[in-house]
């Protein structure tokens, strides 16, 4: 029978493919949480950065080890405030010196594995704290002073640091019988030490503990930092065990009922609760031994207890994966968060660019554009007002007069092809530069926007833009030619457009496409109207009625087309910075959140 299968025929998963499912989806849930980037300055952005680290570490250091070797020895992680005393407990309870003890801080400077010599092939891969290194240390058991005491490290210490700055740091693994089969101890930094790496390790390693013992002193258990872990490891529902130190015996009571009190309002009421007195330490910086005898009768007793071990581990495993589904679900929330932004972000380029092609498209359809010098070379071209006025009233009686003109006169045609793409260009340059400028001022009115244009400057067009519209305009007029030279395939046609020349229909044509007079007063609109009529009657000699509005629908379609084209480029310059946004939608996340759940609720 495979994983696959159900046990016993009845119907449901067996318990190893429950682990092998239950493996894979914390694997997909690790490689997504990878790819999160979170690149916008928005707010909470940063802590759902350090969502996804704690939840990446912690993935790595404890949950899927531990799913993936569920009767592993528990992992009991000692941990507390600056000079509580933890390395004196450890010796205390393994009855030697085996870690340091001093008043020199931070005195944990590498974090001490002990454990019994028949677990050692549980610590000495990286199954568990993957990104710890491991010497193997030999337990100096003859008496020594605290102050030297500490497994010798069997090889050289590594010295250096991580690319972001961290120290690189070995777990020292020492194997001593006096630890008990079943359990290991992990004698982590001070959670509140002047070094930063001693208390990101010290996180690290409480992260990935199976049960805390968690070490306060009479005069310190209210601080507020330890207080803070004490609250993550009621978030997990982790097996605590608080031990009080150094407790004068006539305010042990008042002072054992005032944590109990704390503890329980604040989710801990079931952890266990050791009170060590105040005492003067032995030559070799040893606690008397019945004043750690209950902790260690308490950690001999689950030692002893398979099925209780496994208990601790289930119940600290399930309350860590649903701690991880809330951190997922925040981080699908900070996801979607980032997807809002950059549709705001994209938004605000689009609607700027959109409406320069509007405003670019409104100059070319309401005569805007025959004014000026384009208007000149087309009267220079076709003729005097005179000759309009006779156009209109009999244009076919002088269609042989308008074909020499245009056969005789290339050149003329050629300059109102330039004046037109000169004028279209100042137009198309200028919206675009007030698109810029427009995208560039909403993106800094907005925290995430300014972020990603940094010290740049987007107001204006780009380098070579100019350039590039001018090319689009001869590209245009050249597909205006070819337009023409298709509709005049017909052998009727063709007698007629080779009468007038091609240029010169060209150049009608582009006319009617900018003959629109909304936007033309006074004399312009006498003149420019009758230039278009001019236009369109020479078109419609040749081509036709019907064939002329084809002919300009479908300039002006290109055209617009075009200017889309050159204003997406430009507009690419604010929307490539958004290329780094998650493509993963949040709704992926989401639901690994809610497969979290389930999954922890279910064991």
């Amino acid at each position: 029978m495979t994983t696959n299968q159900s046990a016993g025929g009845s119907g449901q998963p067996s318990p190893a493919a429950r682990q092998c499912a239950a493996v894979e989806l914390l694997e997909a849930v690790r490689r997504e949480l990878s790819a999160v980037s979170l690149p916008l300055a928005l707010p909470g952005a940063e802590t759902a950065r350090l969502y996804i680290r704690h939840a990446v570490a912690q993935l790595d250091d404890y949950i899927l080890p531990r799913y993936r070797s569920l009767d592993a020895p528990l992992l009991a992680v000692v941990g507390g405030s600056t000079g509580a005393g933890k390395s004196t407990l450890v010796n205390g309870l393994v009855g030697h010196n085996v870690t340091r003890a001093g008043a020199i801080r931070p005195t944990t400077r590498q974090p001490i594995l002990l454990h019994h010599p028949d677990d050692a092939a549980w610590f000495e891969d990286q199954r568990v704290l993957p990104s710890l290194s491991r010497i193997r240390g030999t337990v100096v058991t003859a008496a020594l002073p605290a102050t030297q005491a500490g497994p010798t490290p069997a090889g050289p210490t590594p010295d250096g640091r991580t690319p972001d700055g961290r120290a690189v740091t070995s777990l020292v693994l020492a194997a001593d019988p006096a630890v008990p089969q079943g359990i290991a101890l992990l004698d982590a930094p001070d959670v509140d030490s002047i070094s930063d790496d001693n208390r990101r390790l010290a996180g690290q390693l409480l992260a990935a503990a199976d049960l805390w013992i968690f070490l306060t002193t009479a005069n310190r258990y209210a601080d507020a930092v330890p207080w803070r872990l004490l609250l993550d490891a009621a978030a997990r529902d982790i097996m605590v065990a608080v031990v009080l130190d150094r407790v004068p015996p006539a305010a042990e009571e008042e002072v054992s009922a005032d944590l109990k009190s704390m503890l329980s309002r604040e989710g801990l009421g079931s952890a266990r609760l050791f009170v060590v007195p105040e005492l003067v330490l032995d030559a070799a910086g040893m606690l008397p031994v019945d004043a750690v005898a209950p902790l260690q009768g308490w950690l001999s007793e689950l030692a002893a207890d398979a099925a209780g071990r496994a208990a601790i581990a289930r119940r600290t495993l399930n309350g860590t994966v649903k701690a991880l589904g809330g951190r997922v679900d925040a981080v699908a929330e900070a996801v979607a968060a980032q997807h809002r932004a950059a549709e705001l972000l994209t938004g605000d380029v689009h609607g700027a660019y959109r409406d320069a092609v509007g405003r670019i498209l409104d100059a070319t359809r309401d005569g805007a554009l025959l004014r000026g010098e384009v208007l000149a070379r087309w009267q220079d071209f076709v003729g005097t007002g005179e000759f309009f006025r006779v156009m209109e009233q009999n244009i076919g009686r002088l269609r042989d007069r308008m074909g020499a003109f245009f056969r005789g006169e290339p050149t003329p045609a050629v300059r109102v092809e330039t004046a037109i793409e000169t004028g279209l260009q100042a137009v198309i340059v200028d919206e675009a530069a007030n698109a810029a400028e427009e995208a560039d001022q909403r993106w800094r009115s907005d925290p995430a926007g300014r972020q990603l244009l940094g010290t740049d400057d987007l107001s204006g067009t780009s380098e070579g833009f100019a350039d590039a519209v001018a090319e689009e305009i001869r590209a245009w007029q050249g597909s205006l030619m070819e337009l023409i030279r298709t509709e005049g395939q017909d052998k009727r046609s063709q007698a007629r457009w080779l009468s007038f020349g091609i240029n010169g229909l060209g150049a009608a044509l582009m006319i009617v496409v900018f003959s629109m007079t909304a936007g033309l007063t006074g004399l312009e609109i006498g003149v420019a109207g009758g230039t278009a009529v001019v236009g369109q009657r020479v078109l419609e000699a040749v081509f036709g009625e019907d064939a002329v509005r084809r002919l300009a629908k479908t300039a002006r379609e290109d055209l617009q087309a075009r200017c889309e084209r050159l204003l997406q480029a430009e507009r690419q310059r604010f929307l490539a910075r958004l290329d780094m946004i998650d493509d993963a939608p949040q709704g992926a996340l989401a639901g690994r959140a809610a497969a979290l759940g389930r999954l922890a609720a279910s064991a």
